[in-house]
């Protein structure tokens, strides 16, 4: 390794490309893998912005929600007033209460659904795609042999 002590590298006369030769890599279809991954992208990118839409739309939901409880309340507020008798106002107070726990559940069962709803498209989306991207793995083995 040393000679007339400088550093000699063991690989300076190594021929790699003898190496390199006999070495078979596979033929790789760039145009393929583009492609691929476009698709995926693209799933993906749209699983997302409906994702997104149905956030917005949930939120202006309950927002919607929000403002019909507070109206209510504000309405009931002036009837217990107006009522004539303690009896009036604690009838008038349990149909509220009861309306109110009645719109709760219908509200959450909406919402609930909206929520369902979009998993389950976004979820049919990526599967397809899976099972797209599955028969397109298949096809390209299929012709290598």
């Amino acid at each position: 390794m040393f000679s007339n002590g400088a550093f000699k590298n063991p690989f300076a006369d190594f021929d790699f490309t003898k190496v390199a030769g006999d070495f078979k890599m596979p033929a790789v279809n760039v145009e393929s893998v583009v492609e691929t991954a476009r698709k995926n992208f693209a799933v993906l990118t749209s699983a997302n912005t409906a994702a997104v839409e149905t956030i917005k739309t949930i939120a202006q939901r309950q927002g919607d929600m929000v403002r019909a409880a507070m109206e209510d309340f504000s309405k009931h507020g002036s009837e217990v007033l107006a009522a004539a008798t303690v009896e009036e106002k604690a009838i008038k107070n349990l149909e509220f209460a009861k309306k109110a726990y009645e719109t709760a559940i219908s509200n959450a069962k909406e919402i609930s659904e909206m929520v369902g709803k979009s998993q389950t498209e976004a979820f049919d989306a990526l599967n397809a795609r899976v099972a797209e991207l599955t028969e397109e793995v298949k096809a390209a083995l299929a012709a290598k042999k």
